[in-house]
Formats: C-alpha cells, structure tokens, sequence
C-alpha cells in the first residue's frame, strides 16, 4: 500500500471517528500530496522518497511553528502544531537512532577518505541519499560535522 493510501486510509478512518485535529492533519498532507504531482513536469505517480520528503517538510514546518507560538506565549495553537507533526509522523518511516546514523556516517568518512570539514560536502551528499527519510538533515549534518572535527 502506497504512502498516499495509507493518508486516505487514515482520512477515512478519522472521519468515521469524529477527529476533527487528526483529520485537519490529514487533509493537509493529502493536499501537499496533490499539489506535488499537479506541478509542472511531476508524473501521475509520485515515489516513496519524493512523498517522504513532503511529510518531512510538512513536519519540519509545524515543529517550526509550534516554537514560534511558544515564544508569543500563545501554547494552544503551539500545541495543535505539535499535534499535526505527531499524527503526519505516524506516516513516516521509522527514525534511525544518533547511534546508527553515527555508525553509518563513519563508514562513509572512511569509504571517501574525508579527513576535514572541507570534504563535509561529498560526505553529505553519500550520507544523506542513504539516510534519506530515516534520519532528518539537521542531525545528519551535525555528526558529520562532529566526526569531521575531530
């Protein structure tokens, strides 16, 4: 079962049920869904990764938001954000732990024989094509960096 029919799964599912939040939640990752394969050049199908990369970025933005109402002192709408990250989450592929992704950004500094920060780039790059959709960018950037410091 595709990404986006587990979403309309979940649709119907919160329908039936009356929740008004995760449905919200839902709706709004079934429309970035949508405008993702009506834009220009985007084929009928959409893959795993580019439908992983929108609910990551559709996370990214409610975490983003929900801090922005805390520092305004405004903890209802932060914790509605927080919400709708946590339900959009459900959908996502399980998270790597820092151990993993620590493991796993060493071997590819050894593979490419990266010995400084000037080589964070190509080990980006290796890291983040394997990493993609378990691990977020912001931690992957921050143990290369730490492993190359070093």
């Amino acid at each position: 079962m595709s990404l986006e029919e587990k979403i309309n799964q979940g649709i119907k599912q919160a329908m039936l049920s009356r929740e008004k939040e995760k449905l919200e939640a839902l709706r709004a990752v079934k429309t970035a869904i949508l405008v993702a394969k009506t834009e220009k050049g985007a084929g009928e199908t959409m893959t795993e990764d580019a439908e992983i990369k929108i609910l990551q970025r559709l996370v990214k933005q409610r975490k983003e938001s929900a801090a922005v109402f805390k520092d305004q002192n405004r903890e209802e709408l932060a914790q509605k954000e927080w919400f709708e990250a946590g339900i959009i989450e459900r959908y996502l592929p399980e998270q790597m732990s820092e151990e993993e992704i620590k493991s796993i950004i060493a071997k590819i500094v050894a593979e490419t024989g990266a010995k400084s920060m000037a080589d964070m780039g190509k080990v980006m790059g290796i890291a983040s094509k394997q990493l993609a959709g378990k691990a977020e960018g912001k931690l992957i950037a921050d143990t290369v960096k730490s492993i190359l410091s070093k």
